[in-house]
């Protein structure tokens, strides 16, 4: 007949129900014993606690750091100095080359206008010396002016009966050999070619 869930024929149950209760007990007693150690224990790191500051205002300072620190300050602000010395000369040196480029590009805008100024005077000047030439041909007797074109170039010859009259260029065209008036009629008729039809 079983008596208990732990005991067997050889009473094994009985050693290991012992056992475990001494292992509860020893356990409850470490546990116990850490709390009071930690409670007991300081809640500040020893490491922090030496780099507090000194409490006791007799204490020596350290002077040689303090003077190094100094030191540095100064290197540092006369480094900064230094730094802000040459923005300086730079900023300086900027706006003489702005104020002398701003001074260039007026003389090139000016040195530009008188450019284009004398450009439209000689263009004007051209175009007022071919009319006038082209007057002087058109009011010339066709025979005269027709040994004139011969002896031109025809596609010089061309641009001036281009401007002309048609009546007064078709007389010239009519004194002139059936070669230099054929080599002209297709030189005027290949300009006209080339314009754009609307």
């Amino acid at each position: 007949m079983k008596i208990g869930f732990f005991q067997n024929r050889n009473g094994r149950g009985s050693i290991l129900l012992i056992s475990c209760l001494l292992l509860g007990s020893a356990a409850i007693r470490v546990g116990s014993e850490a709390g009071k150690a930690v409670a007991t224990e300081s809640p500040v790191p020893v490491a922090m606690a030496e780099n507090r500051p000194p409490t006791n205002l007799e204490e020596p300072v350290d002077r040689d750091g303090i003077s190094e620190m100094l030191k540095a300050f100064q290197a540092r602000e006369e480094r900064i100095a230094r730094l802000e010395r040459q923005i300086e000369v730079r900023q300086k040196a900027l706006e003489v080359a702005d104020k002398e480029i701003e001074k260039r590009l007026s003389t090139l805008q000016q040195a530009e206008e008188s450019l284009r100024s004398m450009l439209a005077i000689a263009d004007t000047a051209a175009e007022d010396d071919l009319a006038t030439l082209t007057s002087v041909y058109e009011n010339m007797k066709p025979k005269d002016a027709a040994p004139l074109f011969e002896e031109m170039e025809p596609e010089f010859a061309a641009g001036f009966l281009g401007r002309m009259r048609p009546d007064a260029a078709a007389a010239i065209m009519a004194g002139l050999s059936p070669q230099a008036a054929y080599t002209i009629s297709v030189i005027l008729a290949g300009r006209n070619a080339q314009v754009p039809k609307g």
